[in-house]
């Protein structure tokens, strides 16, 4: 039998949780029987809610907390409420090592600040990245940074392209790392003085674990060449919410031209397999949870608006990060 995954849970965070997050650790149950699940939050509300849950006992625990951090707190105001809330008890369950990750869907601000005060960074990274999963033409992709860091020198993106690449390779064993620097073109002449010279310097690195593909275009980002797309927190979020947005555009769009007509109407009842397998593939719940890396412990943040489903699909990244030993990785390749 493999060891126990320890995965210590902000049952707190988020919309509509304890209970979303109760029905996600059900449904990952299902299918991950190897998994401990620490659950920091009002046991008041957990127990009601977890007694009617086909959940095996002996791989919950619920360490009772009153205090959470609220979806309107400043990151300073969230750090300032204290160490007794659901988040703030997860993260330093990581940090005394009797939790292997953790996973909140609250507030991310106070997420990534309170992190940075529980844990360390690995030796030689200066700044954490927020990386995430995007769907591409050929697979899947990991992007950073989504956000945590506005401003990035040259070395802080070489970091982030070793940080990405290992990510990937936790995630995704089988395939090879291809990295790109996001850029406004593909002529290594185009773009800011920083990301000019981050392309010159990560043409000199030689690593059997990624090979650099040079600048990629936001026009590109989904066709799957490259697996593994950096850029500074500005860029990337601009990227990912534009992205989010013009997914949410073409799905309504589409949903709205089928059922205006009765013509539309029939179409789409005679291409519904079509159009259900076109839905999963937009669905974002599918792709939740953005890795917080850098730090010497895992931190993997769920999206607050998702559903039972998407928390579920969260928890599975977090295993997939520990079975493929990305701290281990990441130290290995920095160095």
């Amino acid at each position: 039998m493999k060891e126990l995954i320890k995965i210590a849970v902000d049952a707190m965070g988020g919309d509509n949780s304890p209970r979303k997050v109760i029905e996600g650790i059900e449904l990952h149950h299902k299918k991950s029987k190897n998994v401990f699940y620490k659950l920091f939050g009002d046991k008041n509300l957990i127990d009601p809610i977890i007694r009617n849950k086909s959940i095996d006992n002996n791989l919950i625990e619920i360490i009772h907390t009153e205090e959470k951090i609220k979806g309107e707190d400043t990151a300073f105001a969230a750090a300032k409420r204290g160490k007794k809330t659901s988040m703030w008890l997860a993260i330093e369950s990581v940090k005394n090592k009797s939790s292997d990750i953790v996973i909140s869907a609250g507030n991310t601000g106070a997420l990534l600040v309170i992190a940075k005060l529980n844990l360390k960074m690995i030796e030689n990274i200066d700044k954490p990245a927020l990386s995430g999963l995007w769907p591409s033409k050929k697979g899947m992709s990991v992007v950073l940074d989504l956000g945590a860091n506005i401003e990035c020198s040259d070395k802080n993106l070489i970091d982030f392209a070793i940080m990405g690449s290992s990510l990937f390779k936790s995630l995704f064993p089988e395939e090879k790392s291809k990295v790109a620097l996001l850029n406004i073109g593909s002529e290594e002449l185009k773009g800011n003085e920083v990301i000019k010279e981050t392309y010159q310097k990560l043409n000199q690195i030689v690593n059997e674990d990624f090979e650099f593909k040079g600048f990629i275009e936001g026009n590109n980002l989904m066709e799957g060449d490259v697996n593994v797309i950096v850029a500074d927190g500005f860029t990337g979020n601009i990227a990912l919410k534009t992205a989010e947005g013009t997914a949410n555009f073409i799905t309504s769009e589409l949903k709205k031209t089928m059922m205006t007509s009765m013509l539309g109407k029939i179409s789409s009842f005679i291409n519904i397999l079509n159009l259900r397998k076109f839905k999963k593939r937009l669905d974002p719940r599918l792709y939740n949870g953005a890795i917080f890396i850098g730090l010497d412990s895992p931190v993997v943040k769920s999206h607050g608006g998702t559903d039972y489903i998407g928390f579920s699909n969260s928890l599975s990244v977090c295993v997939k990060i520990i079975e493929g030993n990305l701290i281990e990785k990441i130290k290995k390749n920095i160095s």
